[in-house]
């Protein structure tokens, strides 16, 4: 089977389309690895990020105090600066003040690689949107629900945890699903601190083989395809947790 793409990307080449992905060992593996290293960042940004939402609605659900302004200062600030910068922020700046290791023959490695920053960056970047998401579908949820759980015994934050999150949960798919395609999208912003993702690699290749309108090209269907598994992801999401007659789709 890969002897069929192969040849078939040799026939391409000499009618004037350079798939070297499709031929060449070395472009194959360099390929396939920036694909991994995407689909890692789209993972574990997604994880963090929601985690990052969560509790950050949470606070801003249950409380008015120091933490409140601090996670409405957090969300200010994330939103109303770029993410370029913020990546270079964290990657230079905090980089810099973090402890330093050796290598093998004595040279100075950081203890925290660019790849970790980058989660980093791309977790409180997206993590920023994931609390407002949050926090608008919990306010979409009417308050009599509250009110019947703390008629019912609940306390405040059990009435919080068992009753108003659940539902502010599905309020809030439609608004994730956006916030998680751009995160997938923004990945490639880790290429501005040497992140050997999808972009940072088929540049390499495009570089080395002159083929920059099919690596674009084969870019564009990847990212295409990245961010519709996405979508699907969080469409089977919300359909498992619909409840019939609550009005949410």
């Amino acid at each position: 089977m890969l002897e069929l793409f192969r040849q078939f990307a040799l026939e391409l080449k000499a009618s004037g389309i350079n798939l070297t992905i499709l031929y060449d060992a070395f472009d194959f593996e360099r390929f396939v690895s920036g694909l991994a290293t995407t689909c890692a960042l789209v993972v574990l940004c997604t994880f963090f990020s929601i985690l990052i939402g969560a509790a950050g609605a949470t606070v801003l659900g249950l409380s008015r105090g120091p933490a409140a302004m601090l996670v409405c200062a957090y969300v200010a600030l994330i939103r109303n600066t770029p993410l370029l910068v913020q990546m270079y922020f964290f990657y230079f700046a905090v980089g810099s003040l973090m402890p330093v290791g050796q290598n093998a023959i004595g040279l100075p490695v950081p203890m925290i690689g660019n790849f970790t920053w980058a989660v980093i960056a791309l977790s409180l970047y997206a993590g920023a949107f994931n609390v407002e998401t949050f926090r608008s579908g919990i306010g979409a949820v009417h308050g009599s629900y509250e009110e019947a759980a703390l008629a019912l015994g609940y306390s405040r934050f059990k009435a919080f945890r068992y009753v108003v999150a659940p539902l502010g949960l599905r309020f809030s798919f439609a608004s994730l699903a956006n916030n998680l395609v751009d995160l997938t999208k923004a990945t490639t912003v880790a290429y501005a601190i040497g992140v050997a993702e999808l972009l940072y690699v088929s540049n390499q290749i495009w570089s080395d083989s002159l083929n920059t309108f099919e690596m674009m090209n084969v870019m564009l269907a990847i990212y295409l395809l990245l961010t519709g598994i996405v979508v699907w992801i969080i469409g089977r999401a919300q359909r498992a947790m619909r409840l019939p007659g609550f009005g949410v789709n």
